[in-house]
């Protein structure tokens, strides 16, 4: 069992046939939040599609926990001249996948980026949740979903670097519960 370059074995799995576990040695564990973002931007992702499948094709949206999707997706504010919100929402929730990805895997320079989208997502989403509370005075639940997510993608990104700071500069003698 000897290591081939920058591949070091890390066990057997069949010895007596010489069959070995082998892992780059300068592999960067993966970091979870980032994962975790990757996979809930999915659900962003699927909500945005299906928000924007139903806008191109026409079909009315059945709104089961509240009402007002027609009023909200019907209203000018749906539409970015004559692109779908949604789509744009689609192509934004992509985007955090990709990065997300490339960010769990240790690509730093991935992370920046996101966290640009994500600000942008999250100052958006407020805009139009003020525009549903008191511009068009409905809700739509698909609509609602999507602020979930984005408001969870940005606590996953953002929460642990505020934390790091609240730990770093906490005055020194100060005691931890």
């Amino acid at each position: 069992m000897r290591p081939i370059g920058r591949i070091r074995p890390i066990g057997p799995i069949c010895p007596h046939f010489g069959y070995y576990q082998y892992r780059l040695t300068d592999e960067k564990p993966i970091a979870w939040s980032y994962l975790i973002a990757a996979a809930v931007s999915l659900i962003g992702l699927g909500d945005a599609i299906y928000l924007t499948v139903q806008h191109m094709t026409g079909a009315t949206l059945r709104c089961t926990i509240v009402s007002g999707c027609s009023e909200v997706l019907g209203s000018p504010y749906a539409q970015v001249g004559p692109v779908p919100l949604a789509a744009i929402g689609a192509a934004a929730y992509f985007t955090v996948f990709s990065l997300a990805i490339l960010a769990a895997f240790g690509y730093r320079s991935a992370i920046p980026f996101l966290k640009i989208i994500l600000a942008l997502m999250f100052l958006t989403t407020v805009w139009l949740l003020y525009l549903q509370a008191f511009v068009i005075r409905h809700f739509c639940q698909y609509c609602l979903l999507s602020a979930i997510v984005t408001t969870v993608l940005t606590l996953l990104i953002f929460l642990p670097d505020v934390l790091k700071k609240f730990r770093r500069n906490r005055p020194p003698g100060a005691q931890r519960h």
